[in-house]
This record gives structure tokens, C-alpha cells and sequence, in this order.
């Protein structure tokens, strides 16, 4: 019993390879290959099944034994693909597709590479027919000679669907309807010519079958089925990659086809202007693709009222208008590749579910955009030029608790500006509190200053500021009206070799021993003291100045007197400010009784400076050590006066 099989399904396949040498006229090499490819086609075993699928290169053949074998061919294959085919081998291989007759096992032809007249081309369409094919595929056609009327009987067919790609028209005069009748008249499901530079399409004579129709990459334009209303069982319409100018028109070319529910516009020159002239949609169509055209704003005031599923991508949308139409059912809407400047809103999508607004103009979404659009599962917003801000950690944020419906997350998501942020994932871009919120941040500043003031205030009163100010302002006035008052004091002349400061109470020792001392005996000292040497009518002030101005140094007389006497602060100030503004040594510190760190105002802190950093005379209480004393103090003050 399994030898039989064997030596059936041997005969079997001797058969097939002889109908191969009428199909396939070719080099011994390629036989083989032929050979090799159509045994795997073969079933295994010696089993029954049939062969689906034959691929055989047709040329011209002188065999003349082929019934048989196209008989074994179509009744054991259920697809079969035929190429080179010209205008010497067609008249054969239309009389061999008469044989195959309806009930056949063979319901898929496909034709490549074919070059033959109008006339032929059209014989093979009625050939087919009236066969069992259901699906005829015609890749790469060229029609020679010259296009002419045929009376084409439609009737009897097992055909479903016909797809012409590539079709080359080479009669450039002809009457349209000789060529265009044909194709919108057929009796099938669906019909595909694309890549054939068809400029048009007549609406078929009687209500049309047609419930597919691919026209993909031709030259329609707006007047293809105009007023057309034989296609009321049109489901599926693809005009993609044609020369249609006006959205207008388009609704209008659907508004008869009651039966129509998506609709691809893609990659035309579609545009809209706001007009008076209403759209007039399809009723029925729930999917519309207008991607890649030349739409703005203006588009949402033409869309169809029950549209599911929108494609707007590629165009020139800016924003979405807040007062369109209501699409009550739109649940996904693609507007990817426009100009948008921030996250549409939900007012006109009450049902919307998926929203694609990636590679738009996005610096920093909305971060209400979930809480606008509270049905939205997934939004599309990557590959934006974000700009990482305050404004989008908020948006940061509301993902975070969003449940995951930011699709692209992290990836897609990155930083534009600014341009030291430049490619860092949101994710790791973070902001503290204090940067981001307005509130707590002039809270804060104003906290600040307040500390800020209060301190400077606490130092002025503490450093006695106030004090020191109107000491220099009186220290810049006195000094101005004392060099312009009268020439001969405009020339700045040492007068004392020093100017002695101290307390009225310390003045019984200035006056009998200091001035003594000094100003008697070999290598007198002259000295400036305020009772002999103030000039009357002039200012304290004013005296003080002129007097540390005329004196080579400036002995001050310390004690804790001295630190409780007003115009000794005077005397100390403007004198240390002539050390400084003339930087000079001309200070002289003499310690007539200790003074305890504790009895010295807050404004002495100069002084306090002075006694840390300088060296200062100590008056001796023991006599034996005074004769050094006054000697030094000499010594410190010895200049030859002018």
C-alpha cells in the first residue's frame, strides 16, 4: 500500500515537472532551481494534500502535449503567479485561463511584468471572469496599442478583487470612458489600481458592489465622484498620495456614500478656509486620515460629526480652536509633527481616550492636562523641544501621578533648553521648592530682609553709624570752608608738633605735668591746646580740625574720663581719620589710668582697635621710671616745625 503512494505521487510529480516545460523555457541551472522550489511545494509522505502556492516564469513554448498538465496544475494549487508576459505568449496564455473553470482549486493569479496591447489586456480581465480566480493581482503593466471601446460582460463571476499596480497608460488620446467604464462598472468587493498616473474615475452606472477602493498614488483630483451616489456599499475609500486641493470638496465626494467608514486622505495638498459653506460629511464614517497635507486651525470646523479615529499629523495646526463642534465620539486623535505651542483641550473630545502630539513646538505642557481630559488612557507628547522650568515640574509631577499613561516615558522625553540641560531625561530633571514656588520664595525674601535690616539696624545702633556719618559729613564741610576762607590758610603749615586731647577732668595733669614737661627746657615742645590755641568764633568742630591739621601728631590722654567725654570721641575720630586718609603716623596714646574693657562705649570701638594694635605710652605712678617716660614721649614727638 505505501509503495503505491510512492509510485502515485512520483507519476505526480513527473506530470507537474512536464508542465513546467511548457510554462518555464529556461537553462538547465534554473529547471533545477525550479525543480527544487516546486518539490517543496509537494506534500511529504505520499499525503494527499494540494499544492497552494506555484510561482513559474512564462515564455513562449513549442510543446505541444499541455492539456493534461495545466489540468494537474489548477486542480491542485490555490495560488499561482505568472510572469514575462508579452504580446507573443498572451493569446496563448488567455486560452489556457479559459480552461480553468469555476470549481477550480485555483482562486489566487497574480500577472507580473506585462507588456501587451489594450485589447489583450482586456481578454485576459474576461478570461478571468469567467474562471474560479477571486483574486486577480496585475503588477507592472504596460499598455501598448490604442485604447479603445469593449463591451465587457461582467456576469457568471467568482471574482472578489482586482489590484493593478504599477500601470503604465501609453495612448496619450483616448475616450475616457472607454477606459475608466470598465474598472467602475465591475461586479466585485474591492478594486485597487495604484501607481498608474490615473487622472480619473466616472462613478459607475448602477449601485456598485465596490465596498473597497485603493486609488494609492495617482493624479485624482477634487471632481473624482462628484455627485456620485452609485457607491452606497463603499466601506473603505484610500486616496492616499493624489493632487486633492479642497477639503470641501472631499466631504461633499463622501456625502453619498452612506455606507463609508474610513476614509485616507493622506499625503495630498488638502487645504481648508474658513467659508459659509458648510462640510457635508458621510454620516457613517468614523475613521478619516489627513495626515501630510497642508491643513490648519480652520480644519476642525470641517470634520465629520461622528468620527472615532482622527489623523491630523504632519500639517500646519497651531492650536485647536475652543469653540469647533463637539465630536462626541472621537477617541483617538493624532496631531503629531504640527506647530502646536501647548497640550490641546478636551472641551471639544468629550470622549477622547488617545492623543499623539509628539515632534510639536511644546516648550512646557499644561500641567492641568489630565484633569482637563479625565478619559484620556494615553497621551503622546515625546520629542518636543521642552524647556526644563518650574512650569514643567509641574507637568513632571502630574505623571508621576498619572498611573503610566504618558506613552514614551522616560525615553522620548528630554530637555531643549536650556542648552546646559540639553538631552537630560525630565525624569532626572529636578527644581527645590523654594525655586519653583512664587509664594514661599518672596516669603523667604522678604523674611531675609527683614533679618537683613534688623541686623544692620542693630549694628548702627550697637557701632554708633548714625554718629559717625554726621561726623564725616561735618569732618568733609569743615574742612571745605576752612581751606576756601582766606588764602594764606590754603597752604597746609605745621604750626605744633602735637595737639593734645583730653577730658576736662584729666586736666590738672595735662596742665602740670604734660605741658611742663614739653614745652620747657632744652628741646621745647610746642603744643596745641584747645583753652589757648581755639580760634573764637569758629566752631568746636571746626577748631579741632584746624588744630589736628596744624599739629605734627596727636597725643591723646586715655583714662576712663577721656572714654565718657564727647569731644574727646570727636578729637579721637577726626584724628584717626587723617591717619588713614593721609596715611600717617600720627598718633600718640598715653594711658593715664587703666580703663576697663567693660566702661568703654560701643561707638570707642576704633579705640579699642587702636589700644589692640598700637603701642601706647603707660604714665608711671613710681617717679624713678617718669624721666623714661618723658624722654620716650619726646622722642616720639620730635620734628623740626617750619
Amino acid at each position: 500500500m505505501t509503495e503505491n503512494r510512492r509510485s502515485l505521487r512520483n507519476i505526480f510529480l513527473y506530470k507537474c515537472l512536464f508542465a513546467l516545460t511548457f510554462w518555464s523555457h529556461v537553462s538547465l541551472s534554473v529547471e533545477k532551481k525550479l525543480f527544487t522550489s516546486m518539490s517543496k511545494n509537494f506534500p511529504e509522505g505520499g499525503s494527499d494534500k494540494n499544492i497552494k502556492n506555484l510561482t513559474l516564469l512564462y515564455t513562449n513554448s513549442h510543446h505541444s502535449k499541455n492539456n493534461f498538465d495545466w489540468v494537474v496544475i489548477q486542480n491542485t494549487t490555490e495560488s499561482l503567479s505568472l510572469s514575462e508576459i508579452t504580446n507573443d505568449n498572451v493569446k496563448k496564455l488567455i486560452t489556457l485561463l479559459s480552461t480553468i473553470r469555476q470549481g477550480s482549486r485555483l482562486q489566487n493569479l497574480t500577472l507580473t511584468n506585462m507588456s501587451v496591447d489594450w485589447v489583450d489586456i482586456l481578454e485576459v480581465l474576461q478570461t478571468v471572469w469567467h474562471s474560479s480566480i477571486e483574486y486577480l493581482n496585475i503588477e507592472s503593466l504596460t499598455q501598448l496599442s490604442n485604447i479603445k471601446g469593449y463591451k465587457f460582460d461582467y456576469s457568471g463571476t467568482s471574482m472578489k478583487a482586482l489590484t493593478m499596480k504599477k500601470v503604465l497608460i501609453t495612448d496619450l488620446y483616448f475616450s475616457q470612458d472607454d477606459l475608466y467604464d470598465i474598472f467602475a462598472n465591475m461586479n466585485i468587493a474591492a478594486l485597487t489600481i495604484a501607481e498608474a498616473e490615473m487622472i480619473h474615475m466616472v462613478c459607475p452606472l448602477a449601485n456598485s458592489p465596490f465596498t473597497y477602493i485603493n486609488f494609492f498614488k495617482n493624479d485624482l483630483t477634487d471632481l473624482l465622484f462628484q455627485n456620485c451616489d452609485k457607491l452606497i456599499k463603499l466601506e473603505t475609500l484610500i486616496l492616499q498620495r493624489n493632487k486633492f486641493e479642497s477639503l470641501l470638496k472631499v466631504s461633499f465626494m463622501t456625502s453619498r456614500m452612506r455606507s463609508l467608514k474610513y476614509l485616507d486622505m493622506s499625503r495630498n495638498l488638502l487645504h481648508h478656509d474658513a467659508a459659509d459653506t458648510q462640510c457635508q460629511w458621510a454620516e457613517s464614517l468614523t475613521e478619516l486620515d489627513l495626515s501630510s497635507n497642508q491643513l490648519t486651525d480652520a480644519v476642525f470646523e470641517c470634520l465629520p460629526v461622528n468620527i472615532k479615529i482622527l489623523d491630523l499629523q504632519n500639517n500646519q495646526i497651531t492650536s485647536v480652536p475652543t469653540g469647533m463642534a463637539e465630536l462626541k465620539s472621537l477617541a483617538e486623535l493624532n496631531l503629531a509633527a504640527n506647530r502646536l505651542a501647548d497640550l490641546p483641550g478636551c472641551g471639544g473630545f468629550v470622549s477622547l481616550e488617545q492623543l499623539n502630539v509628539e515632534m510639536n513646538s511644546i516648550l512646557t505642557p499644561s500641567a492641568d492636562f489630565f484633569q482637563r481630559c479625565p478619559r484620556v488612557r494615553e497621551l503622546q507628547a515625546g520629542q518636543n523641544p521642552f524647556k526644563c522650568s518650574c512650569e514643567l515640574q509641574e507637568f513632571i509631577r502630574v505623571e508621576r501621578q498619572s498611573g503610566g499613561r504618558l506613552f514614551g516615558w522616560p525615553a522620548a522625553y528630554t530637555c531643549e533648553y536650556p542648552e546646559d540641560l540639553r538631552g537630560t531625561q525630565l525624569k532626572d530633571f529636578h527644581l527645590s521648592e523654594l525655586a519653583c514656588n512664587t509664594t514661599l520664595l518672596l516669603v523667604t525674601a522678604l523674611l531675609l530682609t527683614l533679618v537683613l535690616v534688623a541686623v544692620v539696624a542693630f549694628l548702627c545702633i550697637y557701632l554708633d553709624v548714625p554718629w559717625y556719618v554726621r561726623m564725616t559729613w561735618q569732618w568733609t564741610q569743615t574742612k571745605r570752608r576752612a581751606w576756601h576762607s582766606s588764602p594764606e590758610e590754603q597752604e597746609r603749615v605745621l604750626q605744633f608738633h602735637a595737639f593734645v586731647s583730653y577730658s576736662e577732668r584729666d586736666s590738672q595733669w595735662v596742665k602740670n605735668e604734660l605741658i611742663p614737661n614739653l614745652e620747657k627746657g632744652e628741646g621745647c615742645v610746642q603744643l596745641c591746646q584747645h583753652e589757648r590755641n581755639f580760634i573764637p568764633g569758629r566752631s568746636i568742630v571746626e577748631n579741632i580740625i584746624l588744630c589736628i591739621e596744624k599739629s605734627y601728631k596727636s597725643i591723646f590722654v586715655l583714662s576712663p574720663n577721656f572714654v565718657q567725654s564727647e569731644w574727646c570721641h570727636y578729637e579721637l575720630y577726626f584724628a584717626h581719620h587723617k591717619l588713614f586718609s593721609e596715611n600717617s603716623n600720627s598718633l600718640i596714646l598715653i594711658l593715664l589710668e587703666p580703663i576697663p574693657p567693660y566702661i568703654i562705649p560701643a561707638r570707642y570701638h576704633k579705640l579699642k582697635a587702636l589700644m589692640a594694635k598700637r603701642t601706647y605710652l603707660e604714665w608711671p605712678k613710681e617717679r624713678s621710671k617718669r624721666p623714661l617716660f618723658w624722654a620716650n614721649l619726646r622722642a616720639a614727638i620730635s620734628i623740626n616745625l617750619p
